[in-house]
């Protein structure tokens, strides 16, 4: 699942699924998580980057000529042998009058045979180590061509998916093979030659073909185009989408697969609905996942708008793994029970009331596969924005006071240890905070709005706004800000930008007429609104990190209080300060 993409995030979710509170001493538990922290922030500052991170990262002159249009792979996997050869056929427009060549990408211990243009004739390469380039002719531009790219060799193996990508050759709970990929941040050069960088979806969709034993069953994305038996012990599924999508989402999953139907009537008209489930858990699938799937729909569609790919449908797939966000076919591994794994990570019980996977990672069909960040840099617009479906979830579920104290809940899996942008073009992602920090700077952006129809409205926008696109985080923070009617630059820059917590002190004076107000430890000029109200009472201050003033009514200075102030707002609140 994309919470549990990186082994690095293993120290994250520690505190938040309530791990480390486990252990007996309190004062160890401290202990261990500031040496974390401090031990993540090192290598952070210290990570010197290689050409092969730029290479992978950035869009490289190899790279910036032609715009993928369709990627159609065909895979052979063979569970006793542990390989997965095959060929993907490209797709692409010629988009650059300059032509230096073609980069693709595939990681070793994996290897490009061959590859062949327009289905006429072999092209040269070299390799230069995840990097294959290939020896294109000039074309013109506008035109489409394709490569078909042949490959072999021993795939990596994910050391314990999803938190490590590669294949997994495992077998179900009744000892037959069970297959799948998982490669959200290594990406799908892990397994399929690709243009490996987020920026370039395929415009025309795209199709997986599984060749398999015939005693097993291929699923993947979108729907199933055929099966076809081969008279050889093996069979053929090919399953296709029409929509875009990243190539980290175009999984194969090959088990002893059964399914069921749904027809869903959401916000677009008729949804399909089906449930992919390893046989054994057939009447277990059916008695639980509609539930969860139907109140996770009519809340992401109410928050978010329509579900972005009706034409692919919506699916579930059950794994050996805990989960991921694969578009129209979402991997489900959280054992049909609530929470994640049996645990709350916002401490407050309604992380219980819920399956964590089925919300959190189909919340992923909104931001992240229908809104894909050009480079991994910006990747909290996936992970925030979907931390915080399930707080909108907790909300349409069980109101509002229910949305904020979860919010505020998953505060403690919050590090700070470096920032939730990382760096640029060498494939980077930020700190694990993007998660629940990036989730607390939306809800307290949506706080000091003030209107929740207005904030609702800005969430749908963007869907329907970048529709199918790719984007930067700049687009995402000018879209806010100009829909609010407030710049909330420094505000994204305190929160996606530094580790650092915002401190807010104010002083009110004896007869309770007057508050004055500042930030500090924040960026220059951080300027938050904040809204704080209790019944018909309200007041709304700008604070920036120079003193001001504020005449109160007589009602207004009793919502000046540190708790009530922390739990809507991610600051830190310094009362009764003295003021010079």
């Amino acid at each position: 699942m994309s919470t549990l993409r990186y082994l690095s995030c293993l120290a994250l979710l520690a505190p938040v699924f309530g791990i480390a509170q486990q252990q007996p001493n309190p004062d160890s538990v401290r202990a261990q998580r500031a040496r974390m922290v401090a031990q993540a922030t090192e290598e952070y500052n210290n990570r010197v980057f290689t050409h092969a991170d730029t290479l992978r990262g950035s869009i490289t002159p190899e790279r910036a000529w032609w715009d993928v249009q369709r990627y159609d792979v065909t895979v052979k996997p063979e569970f006793t042998t542990k390989t997965a050869p095959g060929d993907c056929l490209i797709t692409y427009k010629v988009v650059g009058l300059v032509q230096p060549g073609m980069q693709l990408d595939l990681q070793a211990s994996l290897h490009i045979d061959s590859v062949i243009f327009d289905s006429a004739g072999k092209l040269a390469f070299t390799q230069e180590g995840n990097a294959w380039h290939i020896h294109t002719p000039k074309q013109k531009e506008g035109s489409i061509h394709t490569v078909r790219a042949y490959f072999s060799g021993l795939p990596h193996e994910s050391v314990r998916p999803p938190w490590s990508g590669g294949w997994t050759f495992a077998k179900d709970s009744l000892g037959r093979p069970w297959m799948t990929v998982t490669c959200q941040g290594l990406g799908a050069s892990l397994w399929y030659p690709c243009k490996d960088h987020q920026s370039d979806e395929p415009d025309k969709g795209a199709s997986v073909t599984m060749i398999v034993p015939d005693s097993l069953v291929g699923v993947a994305c979108g729907r199933l185009q055929f099966k076809k038996e081969n008279g050889d012990g093996t069979a053929t599924y090919k399953w296709a989408v029409v929509n875009p999508i990243s190539n980290y989402c175009l999984i194969p999953y090959i088990g002893k697969y059964v399914t069921f139907h749904e027809d869903f009537t959401g916000e677009k008209g008729h949804l399909d609905l089906d449930y992919w489930v390893l046989d054994y858990n057939l009447t277990k699938a059916k008695a639980y996942m509609p539930e969860q799937v139907h109140n996770m729909l009519h809340s992401m569609e109410h928050w978010f708008g329509p579900y972005p790919f009706y034409e692919d449908s919506y699916k579930l797939v059950d794994v050996q793994h805990t989960g991921m966000e694969h578009q129209s076919a979402v991997a489900y591994g959280n054992n049909y029970a609530f929470g994640y794994r049996g645990r709350d990570g916002s401490g407050t019980g309604y992380g219980m009331k819920f399956d964590f996977i089925i919300i959190h990672e189909s919340g992923h069909e909104w931001f992240g596969n229908n809104i894909t960040t050009k480079d991994l840099a910006d990747m909290y617009v996936h992970e925030g924005f979907t931390n915080y479906s399930e707080t909108l979830f907790v909300e349409y579920m069980w109101g509002k006071d229910a949305g904020n104290a979860y919010n505020y809940g998953i505060r403690r899996g919050i590090r700070n240890d470096r920032p939730v942008i990382a760096r640029y073009g060498v494939n980077e992602q930020g700190s694990g905070d993007m998660y629940p920090k990036g989730s607390n700077m939306l809800h307290a952006i949506r706080h000091s709005i003030d209107d929740d129809e207005k904030w609702r409205q800005i969430l749908r926008g963007l869907n329907k706004t970048f529709y199918h696109q790719t984007v930067t985080t700049q687009q995402i923070e000018h879209y806010i800000s100009e829909y609010a009617n407030f710049d909330y630059q420094k505000v994204y820059d305190q929160y996606l930008r530094t580790t650092q917590i915002p401190e807010f002190e104010y002083a009110i004076t004896a007869d309770s007429k007057t508050v004055r107000y500042r930030y500090t430890n924040c960026v220059k000029g951080f300027d938050l609104p904040l809204v704080l109200r209790d019944g018909d009472s309200r007041v709304k201050i700008f604070p920036t990190d120079q003193w001001k003033t504020t005449e109160l009514k007589a009602s207004e200075a009793a919502l000046f209080t540190k708790d009530g102030i922390e739990k809507m707002y991610y600051i830190a609140v310094k009362p009764d300060v003295s003021v010079h």
